[in-house]
């Protein structure tokens, strides 16, 4: 489960740029929340993301550098931060070795992203880029 001070925000980025599929809702109103969870739809894969929205939080939720953080495959690393970095989504770690990359939700969750299979081959402007803040 995931807090999530702005949930289209939060949609934005885990369904729109990364390509996960809203799989159901329920709005709970005596206790001012939202769930809302979230699978890629893929065939055999029935692993969920919950994410919870606080009707009334104001502040932002504490975050830092989690010991944990999501992991996604991706069928190919470099098309895929493309698309995220052109869609406004800062790499945070570059996927230099053809590998692996972070980018982080709007409520600055860590998302690690990995090169299903073997690595690509290091390619630029992936190669140069250097590490934006923490991830």
């Amino acid at each position: 489960m995931l807090r999530v001070r702005d949930l289209a925000a939060a949609l934005d980025f885990f369904v729109a740029k990364l390509g996960m599929r809203e799989l159901r809702r329920t709005d709970h109103a005596a206790g001012r929340f939202t769930l809302v969870f979230l699978g890629t739809g893929g065939d055999g894969d029935s692993a969920e993301i919950e994410l919870t929205h606080n009707w009334d939080a104001a502040e932002p939720y504490a975050t830092g550098r989690f010991f944990g953080h999501l992991a996604f495959a991706v069928d190919d690393i470099y098309v895929t931060c493309a698309r995220l970095r052109a869609g406004g989504v800062t790499i945070h770690r570059p996927p230099r070795d053809g590998r692996m990359a972070f980018v982080k939700s709007p409520d600055g969750h860590s998302v690690e992203l990995l090169q299903r299979g073997a690595a690509l081959a290091p390619a630029e402007p992936w190669s140069s880029l250097p590490n934006i803040g923490e991830w």
